[in-house]
């Protein structure tokens, strides 16, 4: 663990810089109930003032220009801390949704600077404070090198102390660890025991905390026995026997270690919506088109809630050991979406045995002092003002958390935000739809010849790969069959990329990856043949981060493929932006030929 004195020490340091600067007017909410990130206390007034609580127990006269107001039947409680994000957009919105601090698990250098910028200068009333670990440690071609940032791969222990540095030089908060096989069908590089137990230690030496991605119980047991700090995810599993979950809790406890389960994505993992979220008028009326999108898709094709059976077990054993929990939702990914995620985690952890009381200060206290984050995640004199005031109490019923009155960051109310917000999101649902695509008569969009690889409309075909970020694969097309007016693909799909695929995609829109509205189409229709490995059809829309996928295989004869659209979870068919046929990820040497491409009613 970090030395107590350094942290004692830069905390101290901290303060002042941390505190904000004078703005807001002053607020006092009178007779209100407090959840102060530990417990509940009294009705009590409490005043906001110069960015500050400046006073649970105010009496008298109220202030000149105070903005007062009636706290019966609210509570007033710290703001929500996301203990798992990745910050690359969206940034303002998880004030939104109360949530006022965020650690990032990964995200690019310029990111994680302006940030740290933003925070010292004390100018980030508009966005929550981001804590980062800025750019993880990976292996080469491992987890985190799929998206296309520049990261610093290792392979020896001996290079562990200087990558730490720079990450610290760059202004890394703390150090995240990816421990990340990848599946049975599609392994990838990860780094080994040597190397992460070097990062942790060296990570310690500079006064760091250790966190590291895990996503199986084995790796989970070896991070905790290497002397991680934290595990900034669980497991998913359909059971876990009883000598392994007394052994996993048993050790997290003696280590002194957190765990961030982040349900929100292990759910996205086991095909589940976030389908509390979506059925909520007030909160959806915050998001728009673009960033509902996410939520309505998962990682995974098909529903099986019975993957959640083991971090379920886990966490309630882990809470009854006294093993700190934290709430994170792993937002950036798909299935997930910044701040609004946080209050549907909150009712995950209290389904798996937290208590409303416990899972709120999963998601306030006990993230702020296991990451020394200053003078936040209380409701205490001399905090900063970063407050949620809801209507109800969220320790009985914690999906009170979602009926907000105001949010306050250093102090700055939010409301004026959030009304803007939700005109808005009223507006764009109110406006005209675009323009549907007419489909061509006979649904075909690929008029492929020896001259071009034309289609009826948008941009087109074209050769697509993952060399673009940073992979190796390469892909030939070239027209081959003139009785069936078809293509051929040759794809060798290599390692060098986390998820490496190589094939053709479609662009309907005007240019490459804008989208294009082809809801008058139910059903994508096509003719293949090949070698007799596996393929996918991807589909992207709007708003999403990763495509959403189905699976054929090309035999040695001609079949026809039919997929309906909506198989294809969380795609936006008025907004779609690709349609890719490629292999991968399994690295090799693939071929398949590709005819009559039909978008059907």
């Amino acid at each position: 663990m970090p030395n107590r004195l350094i942290a004692s020490a830069l905390l101290a340091a901290g303060l002042a810089s941390a505190l904000p600067a004078l703005a807001a007017d002053p607020y006092l909410i009178r007779d209100v109930r407090v959840f102060d990130g530990q417990k509940l206390l009294p009705k009590r007034n409490v005043l906001i003032a110069s960015g500050v609580i400046a006073s649970l127990e105010h009496q008298g006269p109220v202030p000149e220009h105070t903005v007062v107001i009636d706290g019966h039947g609210l509570t007033l409680m710290p703001g929500l801390i996301d203990s798992h994000v990745h910050a690359y957009q969206n940034f303002s919105m998880p004030l939104l949704f109360g949530v006022t601090s965020e650690l990032d698990m990964f995200t690019s250098v310029s990111v994680l600077q302006d940030m740290n910028r933003r925070m010292e200068r004390n100018e980030n009333k508009d966005r929550p404070d981001i804590f980062s670990a800025g750019t993880l440690a990976t292996a080469p071609g491992g987890h985190g090198t799929e998206y296309g940032l520049p990261v610093p791969t290792l392979t020896k222990p001996e290079e562990a102390q200087p990558w730490v540095d720079a990450r610290i030089a760059e202004g890394s908060h703390f150090i995240k660890i990816v421990m990340e096989p990848g599946s049975a069908t599609h392994a990838i590089p990860t780094l080994d025991k040597p190397v992460v137990k070097a990062l942790i230690e060296a990570a310690h030496k500079r006064g760091k905390l250790a966190v590291v991605h895990i996503s199986n119980f084995a790796d989970a047991r070896t991070a905790l026995e290497l002397g991680a700090d934290g595990l900034v995810h669980l497991f998913t599993g359909e059971a876990i026997g009883d000598a392994d979950l007394k052994s996993f809790v048993q050790l997290a406890r003696q280590r002194k270690a957190f765990i961030v389960p982040t349900f929100s994505v292990m759910e996205s993992m086991a095909g589940l919506q976030e389908e509390d979220v979506l059925s909520d008028k007030d909160m959806v009326s915050l998001l728009n088109k673009e960033q509902i999108a996410p939520l309505k898709a998962t990682y995974g094709q098909a529903a099986k809630p019975q993957m959640l059976v083991a971090p379920n077990a886990v966490v309630a054993a882990l809470k009854k050991a006294g093993v700190p929990i934290l709430a994170g939702t792993d937002a950036g990914n798909t299935g997930t979406q910044y701040g609004v995620s946080l209050h549907h985690e909150l009712l995950s952890l209290t389904k798996a045995g937290l208590t409303p009381s416990e899972a709120l200060t999963a998601a306030t206290a006990t993230p702020a002092r296991v990451f020394k984050l200053p003078i936040r995640g209380r409701v205490v004199k001399g905090y900063k003002a970063d407050l949620l005031l809801v209507d109800g109490d969220p320790t009985h019923d914690i999906t009170a958390t979602r009926r907000i009155v105001e949010v306050w960051k250093d102090g700055e109310p939010q409301s004026a935000v959030r009304k803007d917000q939700q005109e808005k999101v009223a507006q764009q649902l109110a406006a005209p739809k675009a323009q549907q695509l007419a489909l061509p008569a006979d649904g075909r969009i690929s008029l492929f010849s020896k001259d071009k690889l034309a289609s009826p409309f948008g941009a087109g075909w074209m050769p697509s790969n993952d060399a673009f970020l940073g992979g190796k694969s390469t892909v030939q097309v070239d027209y081959h069959d003139d009785a069936n007016r078809a293509v051929q693909i040759k794809a060798n799909v290599q390692a060098g990329f986390a998820f490496p695929w190589a094939g053709l995609a479609f662009m309907p829109g005007v240019q490459p990856m804008e989208a294009a509205d082809l809801s008058a189409a139910r059903t994508l229709r096509f003719r293949v043949k090949g070698d007799g490995q596996k393929y996918q059809v991807m589909i992207l829309s709007k708003g999403g981060a990763i495509p959403a996928s189905q699976t054929f295989a090309a035999g040695s004869d001609w079949q026809e493929v039919s997929l309906p659209l909506d198989s294809f979870k969380g795609v936006d068919t008025s907004a779609i932006t690709m349609i890719g046929f490629n292999a991968g990820p399994k690295t090799g040497e693939y071929q398949f030929e590709l005819a009559d491409v039909r978008l059907m009613p």
